[in-house]
């Protein structure tokens, strides 16, 4: 597996709990029940999972060295994916201080899955083709036992798979 296979079946998790949130969205605007705590559970999988750990990986490990490659950071690529790391951030703010205020929820969440779903695609489809082409195998061999550090110190032990299961028993509950 390279770094970049990596992060390209993280966003198959993180395009799953968009759609939970979505689905999560669509029964708060329905008026329907929705238990608080899977708005908490989600929100967690993204502050923890998706920035402390995928765009941890991004931002302190691959783009710098694809930065160390000649690949432009300012008016570049690498630029315009930290910038959406940040308006992503915004929206979970967002969504994190109006859990009970439906209206405001959804208005995060909907800005968070459009900007993610087109981040992911230009992440997988532009950004890291380049890496592949530019990054040699034995600096993405470090580069893979490096992400395997940050998200030991990160996340911590077994909470990578963790992540999963709740996404599993969502994804079954919002199903239905």
């Amino acid at each position: 597996m390279t770094s970049t296979e990596q992060l390209r079946n993280e966003h198959q998790a993180v395009l799953l709990a968009l759609n939970i949130l979505e689905k999560i969205c669509q029964k708060l605007k329905a008026g329907d029940k929705v238990d608080p705590k899977h708005q908490e559970e989600i929100l967690e999988f993204i502050k923890v999972f998706v920035d402390k750990c995928h765009h941890g990986k991004e931002e302190d490990l691959l783009f710098p060295a694809m930065e160390k490659v000649g690949i432009p950071k300012e008016q570049g690529p690498i630029g315009m994916m930290l910038a959406e790391h940040d308006m992503g951030r915004e929206f979970v703010r967002e969504m994190s201080e109006n859990i009970p205020n439906h209206e405001k929820f959804i208005k995060g969440a909907r800005g968070y899955t459009e900007l993610l779903r087109q981040h992911i695609e230009k992440e997988d489809n532009i950004l890291y083709q380049m890496a592949d082409m530019h990054i040699s195998k034995a600096k993405d061999k470090k580069l893979l036992r490096e992400f395997d550090k940050l998200e030991l110190e990160r996340i911590g032990k077994g909470k990578h798979e963790e992540f999963h299961k709740l996404l599993e028993t969502l994804n079954k509950f919002y199903s239905q």
